[in-house]
């Protein structure tokens, strides 16, 4: 299993780290278009929401296979945090569990909370249709007003032996911090051709799934990597495992031939 997971982390590793530059410099454009709509009527859904922050939408992003050491109990614990924190606010929290595990623990804790769940995503590498059936599902409810806000969990990929547990806001669109900074680029003037407006119509539902995907690639690559290094774990404690087991074995063996040894010498002399 380390083998596998080791083959399969190069591959997932490449795929997350393509994708960042993407998400992230359509998280500043949307962000710079965003400070030019925010607070006007004619601003999108997505923008300005629903006006109030009563219902939360938390999707839980797990895998389907266990055996990867800390990673789903990491990502489980910040939901467990936020749902009782929201709870405690007086909040109604809904959750989509993508992930077998995330879906198990929630039907376990949370069976009135869990609202749908979506199981096999990446199982032959994550595609982005994936990610784009579960933001039109996402969208969908947003739309019947089932919830204000939605935010996702995820493990965002750091490196094979560390995972960031990361809650993203999807709905309704918060500007990045990035895009918050005065620079050169951030003050210039542009002219938008159609209008911010339209473009923000088109633009916010596809980026919702934008980044529903790079969520889905970073915890398939911290998945990857937290298999393979709980395997590596479990072959040298088994292998330090063996080790204790001979030497209780030898001196076991050692003491009985030594008992045995002494019964007959003593038994010779006897006669």
């Amino acid at each position: 299993m380390k083998l596998v997971a080791a083959s399969r982390l190069k591959r997932a590793q490449d795929a997350a780290e393509a994708s960042r530059p993407y998400a992230e410099r359509m998280e500043r454009m949307l962000g710079s278009l965003a400070q030019s709509m925010a607070g006007l009527p004619t601003a999108p859904a997505l923008l300005a929401g629903t006006g109030k922050t009563d219902t939360h939408l938390l999707i839980i992003a797990t895998s389907d296979r266990g055996l990867a050491g800390g990673f789903n109990a990491t990502i489980l614990r910040e939901a467990r945090r936020l749902i009782r924190a929201l709870q405690g606010e007086g909040k109604t929290v809904k959750v989509m569990a993508v992930g077998r595990k995330g879906r198990d623990a929630m039907r376990r804790e949370f069976p009135k909370l869990l609202i749908d769940s979506v199981t096999d995503v990446g199982r032959r590498g994550v595609h982005f249709s994936e990610a784009k059936s579960i933001s039109a599902a996402v969208l969908s409810r947003f739309e019947a007003g089932e919830f204000d806000v939605a935010t996702i969990i995820f493990a965002k990929f750091k490196s094979a032996i560390s995972q960031i547990v990361t809650v993203q806001q999807l709905i309704p669109f918060g500007a990045p911090a990035a895009a918050e900074k005065t620079d050169e680029a951030a003050s210039a003037i542009y002219e938008f051709e159609p209008s911010e407006e339209e473009i923000l119509t088109e633009l916010l539902p596809n980026n919702v799934g934008v980044q529903i995907f790079t969520a889905l690639l970073e915890n398939a690559a911290s998945e990857h990597g937290a298999r393979m290094t709980a395997m590596d774990n479990a072959t040298r404690n088994a292998g330090d495992m063996i080790k204790g087991l001979t030497l209780v074995y030898n001196r076991t063996r050692q003491a009985t031939i030594t008992k045995e040894l002494i019964e007959i010498i003593s038994g010779a002399e006897a006669l």
